[in-house]
């Protein structure tokens, strides 16, 4: 019995801020880009359907107003959680493909429904360039929730946002693994602070991306499963510079192919989201087949002959984590550097400052005018 795939569309955009006056960010056409490269065929997966989000429009939002569409997103994120929870109901392993990082919010919702119902903790694994930690308690305002994702769904911000359901923090901190940061990432030391476990990019590249999956694995070991979120950005800008906020210093397609093999080839892996990606800067479709191409090999553990669903049962309570010993570092960046894109901070509203489981065992890149997580 094998693990079948089924890929489910959620093209919201509302996490971001408008890449200019009169436009909307692109990365709602991401899903449409990434099936006209034959995803779905190549992965020989279910064709989940699309979830449609609600409209894109800030109105009269301000600095100031909290996270901006937040009544859309609070609305879309439970809609989102209802189809992945009917994915995974069927034995199925859920690819969602966004959209902005935004829609964290409804697989965090999703899982932490079914650590209810069976009694246990469901972890994440968050591969992403930043850290999306932004939250009231380390910024000046917030406003974009695709720069706040991780701090949201740990329940830092707005209660409409961070206990839908009146669930609240939809991972424990302890239960959260953060792959991919640059280096310098800005809150780098608020998640040090939290205890979230992290393995930047210079430390990730030492380690081998092989030995970082096995790692976040043993990590994670005591939930009852884990959920991986895969924001496009932990890729160097000068391999992919089609997101909204390249920042040099990430990792190569192999790199990110390896990794998530490693992460989805055991059944403690619940499914994947992937996000970010925006087509208008991608006109010739170039960016979208090398994803393409990395996600289907990538998740080919998944639909391996051993592979099987996941058996859930209920997981060992949460123990302190032992400070990690220091590793080596490298510097950021390709082995073999070219010029990065310039890219805008990852900042929506000011400038720049930046349960366990049982079983076998190139285009001009966007500017400063792109859309701003």
């Amino acid at each position: 019995m094998t693990r079948r795939i089924a890929v489910l569309d959620a093209p919201s955009n509302l996490g971001l801020r408008p890449p200019t006056l009169t436009s909307v960010p692109g990365c709602a056409k991401a899903p449409g880009a990434l099936r006209d490269q034959g995803l779905l065929a190549r992965l020989r997966a279910r064709d989940a359907g699309c979830l449609t989000p609600p409209r894109y429009d800030p109105g009269d939002w301000r600095p100031g107003d909290g996270v901006c569409h937040a009544p859309g997103i609070a609305a879309y994120s439970a809609a989102l959680a209802d189809r992945i929870g009917s994915i995974i109901d069927r034995g199925e392993f859920p690819l969602v493909l966004g959209g902005d990082c935004s829609i964290l919010l409804g697989s965090a919702l999703a899982m932490h429904r079914l650590g209810e119902a069976v009694g246990g903790r469901i972890g994440l694994v968050f591969v992403d360039g930043h850290s999306d930690f932004r939250h009231p308690g380390n910024a000046s305002y917030v406003g974009a929730a695709a720069g706040e994702d991780l701090a949201l769904v740990t329940g830092r911000g707005q209660a409409d946002l961070t206990a839908i359901e009146g669930r609240r923090p939809y991972f424990r901190d302890i239960d959260v693994v953060v792959l991919g940061i640059r280096a310098q990432d800005e809150y780098r030391l608020d998640l040090q602070a939290a205890g979230i476990t992290t393995r930047p990019v210079p430390a990730l590249r030492a380690e081998g991306a092989a030995r970082t999956a096995q790692w976040a694995h043993e990590e994670l070991a005591d939930c009852a499963g884990y959920w991986v979120h895969i924001d496009v950005d932990v890729l160097d800008p000068a391999v992919m510079p089609a997101v909204d906020a390249p920042d040099p210093g990430g990792i190569a397609f192999a790199e990110l192919e390896i990794l998530l093999a490693g992460l989805v080839g055991t059944p403690h892996c619940l499914g994947v989201e992937l996000t970010v990606f925006d087509p208008d800067y991608d006109p010739d479709g170039a960016y979208a087949a090398e994803i393409v191409n990395t996600l289907v090999a990538g998740l080919a553990p998944v639909t391996a002959p051993a592979a099987v669903p996941p058996h859930l049962l209920p997981s060992a309570p949460p123990v302190p984590r032992r400070a990690p010993a220091r590793r080596p570092t490298l510097a950021d960046g390709l082995a073999e550097p070219t010029e990065p894109a310039d890219g805008a901070a990852k900042d929506p509203v000011e400038p720049p400052q930046s349960l366990g489981l049982v079983g076998p065992t190139p285009l001009e890149p966007p500017h400063s005018a792109a859309g701003i997580a």
